[in-house]
């Protein structure tokens, strides 16, 4: 599992106040309109190979059961890193795959799949169609503003945003602004935002989720002992793998490997959760890590014998190879083509991470060009190469 912030975002409409349907699970609770005919639903990712007859998709019919049974299993994916969850998702919706007729609800599901699978330009393409049909249709919308974010097209993150506020849901647009503000370098105004929106909170799944946004937008400001008391506090508020994952990359960046691997040690065996215990173990010179590489080796081979397209994983394949194997020229070369697929800060840091590394200065200004190019501001970012060699953890 690759920790993304858009997985997180596709959660939002399940935690944030007066709209929750019940707030038992951050995870893709329904939602209750403030409006006749406004569309909320909560949403997440498939991908199917087989394409059903033409006339199913109009003859299926998406019942409020049946959708919660896909929402059951995104969410057990998310948090448990088992991809047969994504498969059992994806069967549930294979009636209305591909279809523009399918229902907008179900479409956005189809897209959280294609995001779980990393197809974003198709879940793009899905979520766009849905808007187009679907103008209020806030979960659409946010989730737009998330992926724009990765691809670090902060303008149209920003009008997502303000679609978000259009279709009445307007808590959900202010942490959406913030947290994109936030990626343009107005650290101040976001962080404390963020910080006032956690503090009203009063559902605990929704507070968790707000300071793991305030944690991350304190990260970029530079303030890591801020950011890792509201990582703690939003573990405390209700447990979630994105956070933990994030937590523990704070504590391998700023030298606490023992800690890390404490966060790490009761998740789901994941590989980006067993990429980061393999690290931390390195680092304290426990040769327990080796086995822990030689899982994710097996694990890459079984997904080249799946036919799994091994860019999907560049992130993770990246850090593997300047973490465990020393090898930062391969580190770098992965991280470039990552950078193709997603642009969150994560990513760049891996591939200026793995410049400096590889002492290629050539690589790690081209690479500044093109981030401050973005927009992006992250103080992690702004460091020498022998800074971001010297800080030799997590992102």
């Amino acid at each position: 599992m690759t920790r993304s912030s858009v997985a997180r975002w596709r959660l939002a409409l399940a935690v944030l106040p007066l709209l929750l349907a019940h707030a038992g699970s951050r995870a893709f609770t329904t939602i209750v309109p403030t409006h006749d005919g406004q569309v909320l639903e909560t949403l997440s990712e498939p991908t199917v190979r087989q394409r059903p007859p033409a006339a199913a998709g109009a003859a299926a019919v998406a019942t409020p059961g049946l959708l919660r049974q896909v929402r059951a299993e995104i969410a057990q994916a998310r948090q448990s890193g088992d991809t047969r969850h994504w498969g059992r998702a994806q069967a549930l919706l294979a009636p209305w795959w591909d279809h523009a007729s399918a229902p907008v609800d179900v479409a956005v599901l189809q897209a959280t799949v294609q995001q779980g699978r990393h197809a974003f330009d198709a879940a793009r393409a899905l979520l766009g169609n849905v808007v187009a049909r679907a103008p209020g249709h806030a979960q659409a919308w946010l989730d737009l503003a998330a992926l724009e974010r990765l691809r670090a097209d902060y303008p149209a993150a920003l009008h997502a945003c303000a679609a978000v506020g259009r279709a009445g849901t307007e808590p959900y647009a202010t942490a959406c602004r913030l947290e994109t503000r936030s990626l343009q370098g107005q650290h101040d105004a976001a962080t404390t935002g963020l910080n006032a929106l956690a503090r009203e909170s009063r559902v605990p799944a929704q507070r968790s989720w707000l300071l793991s946004l305030h944690a991350e937008a304190l990260e970029r400001a530079g303030q890591d002992a801020q950011a890792l008391a509201a990582y703690r506090a939003s573990l405390m508020a209700a447990p979630d793998l994105y956070t933990a994952v994030a937590l523990s990359d704070l504590l391998l960046r700023t030298g606490d490997a023992a800690q890390a691997l404490a966060v790490l040690a009761p998740l789901p065996s994941t590989d980006a959760v067993v990429l980061r215990r393999a690290s931390a173990l390195r680092r304290l010179g426990d040769a327990r890590w080796l086995a822990l590489r030689a899982t994710l080796q097996s694990r890459a081979a079984e997904l080249v014998r799946r036919g799994d397209d091994p860019d999907l994983h560049g992130r993770e394949a990246a850090l593997i190879a300047v973490w465990l194997d020393d090898d930062a020229p391969r580190a770098l070369q992965l991280a470039r083509r990552n950078l193709r697929l997603q642009r969150e800060p994560v990513d760049w840091w891996v591939a200026l991470y793995s410049a400096a590394r590889a002492d290629d200065e050539s690589a790690w200004s081209e690479l500044q060009l093109r981030r401050k190019g973005t927009g992006l501001h992250d103080r992690r970012l702004d460091r020498s190469p022998s800074q971001l060699r010297a800080s030799g953890g997590g992102s």
